[in-house]
């Protein structure tokens, strides 16, 4: 749930989802389209992840931080702005920020400890960013709603024109906002009030799918998918159509623990269907023209640990499959082209790589990126109706792991630095973190993933820990 949680990755994911491939192995399969109905077709255009002739090029650019060595782009608007969030210096405390112009705006933290963005486009193109706070107030449940580990409320909030509002609750004492569109409409999650004793441990309330506005205090819940109890909204498109999770109360976590994967459609939930799995199946991002992305769990992965990004379209869900070699992924964002970002993640403890996915193929980002860029992408999270990708890489400059920014290398852009780079483009051996910078990841990620379900120990105990070394 939470945030994408908002930390899709993450800092922990990256650590969490190659230690849950380890463990499930499995090979890429063809694209398919399993229908709701369970009928099958294929892609006009199969996806395939070799290079074309014809691969875009792109540009990158290091955002930087707020005086910490951490940084994450979270998700981006149509104008090239960035939102996400950055540790501060002494990496004690997070706070979310806004790049515009090369430029990093810190957005407070509304008088609390931490504040942070979602990976599930946190901005509209008005540069209103919702995300969610870690208070200094402890739950009255023993809750860690936020998934920081201190077990305090954690509370909705939209930053606009330099102030921070929280935002209200269904019921309970905690939520998250997560996306919003240039409606001013604001979807995530929040609590009922309403004691669950199904609820994974320290997990007491409810939590449904909700939206705020447009108006100013206006809040809607959504319901979850037949007999589920919980829902969880990821995001919003311009005609209000939303799209997330639906399953059973446990630990928030946004890809790990949900079964359906939803539709809201004038309030009612239409499940999307899934790609032979029956658990771990999310939207996460619906473009205007009423396509989704997410992950999927495959045929087969009788613990749901085995899953891929998906095309949702006009009623099919299409398999997008991995790069090559690897085993799990997932769709993250997705624009009005239909271009895809997203995370592909090798068997064991290689090295996860963030990809784009247009017209059929599959990209790694590293070779589509200048040869000597000093960012080696990790994942991709949200991408703009330009084809500006955004998400966190590892800085071989710094050692640490930065939110960037990319630009494709198109004729509004030719100029760009790295756009005359004829060296041509190569991807990155595998590495491993470094200490420091790995710990960071893995705390930043707890977010999004939480524990395992049906577990009380937290998921960096339970997996196996990687490293980064160019």
């Amino acid at each position: 749930m939470i945030g994408r949680n908002a930390a899709r990755p993450n800092v922990l994911g990256v650590a969490i989802t190659a230690a849950l491939l380890a463990s499930c192995g499995g090979q890429s399969s063809a694209p398919q389209l399993p229908t709701t109905s369970g009928a099958q077709a294929s892609l006009s255009q199969p996806t395939s992840t070799a290079r074309s002739d014809h691969a875009p090029r792109y540009s990158i650019q290091d955002l930087g931080t707020l005086g910490g060595t951490f940084s994450q782009a979270g998700g981006l608007n149509n104008r090239g702005s960035v939102a996400g969030f950055s540790t501060r210096a002494g990496d004690m405390t997070v706070h979310a920020f806004l790049w515009q112009d090369a430029r990093l705006t810190d957005l407070g933290t509304g008088g609390q400890p931490n504040s942070f963005t979602s990976e599930d486009y946190p901005i509209n193109d008005r540069d209103d960013v919702t995300g969610y706070l870690d208070t200094s107030t402890p739950d009255p449940n023993g809750e860690d709603y936020c998934l920081v580990g201190d077990h305090h409320i954690c509370l909705p909030f939209v930053w606009r024109k330099g102030a921070i509002t929280t935002l209200p609750l269904p019921g309970g004492n905690n939520g998250q906002a997560l996306q919003i569109n240039n409606r001013g409409q604001i979807v995530g999650q929040g609590e009922t009030g309403v004691i669950d004793p199904k609820c994974q441990a320290p997990q007491v309330y409810d939590y449904v799918a909700t939206v705020w506005g447009p108006g100013k205090g206006q809040l809607q819940k959504l319901p979850p998918y037949g007999n589920d109890t919980q829902a969880v909204a990821f995001g919003i498109n311009g005609r209000g159509e939303i799209v997330g999770s639906s399953g059973k109360c446990q630990l928030q976590s946004k890809s790990l623990g949900f079964i359906e994967a939803i539709l809201w459609r004038n309030g009612k939930p239409i499940n999307l269907g899934n790609l032979g799995g029956r658990i771990f199946n999310t939207a996460f991002s619906i473009n205007n023209k009423s396509e989704i992305t997410g992950q999927a769990s495959l045929r087969g992965s009788s613990h749901g640990f085995h899953f891929h990004a998906y095309l949702w379209r006009r009623g099919a869900m299409a398999d997008l499959g991995t790069l090559p070699g690897d085993v799990i992924s997932l769709g993250n964002g997705i624009n009005d082209s239909t271009q895809i970002a997203g995370l592909s993640f090798p068997p064991g403890s290689g090295t996860a790589h963030g990809f784009l996915w247009q017209n059929g193929v599959m990209y790694d980002m590293n070779s589509i990126i200048p040869k000597h860029s000093p960012i080696i992408v990790l994942e991709a999270l949200g991408i703009n109706n330009r084809g500006q990708i955004a998400g966190y890489g590892f800085d071989r400059n710094t050692s640490n792991v930065h939110g960037y920014i990319a630009t494709p290398c198109d004729a509004a852009n030719h100029d760009l630095k790295g756009c005359r780079d004829t060296r041509g483009t190569s991807t990155p051996p595998d590495f491993v973190l470094p200490p420091k910078a790995r710990a960071l990841l893995e705390r930043m990620n707890r977010r999004r993933f939480g524990v395992w379900p049906g577990s009380n120990v937290s998921s960096h105990q339970q997996v196996q820990k990687r490293s980064v070394v160019p």
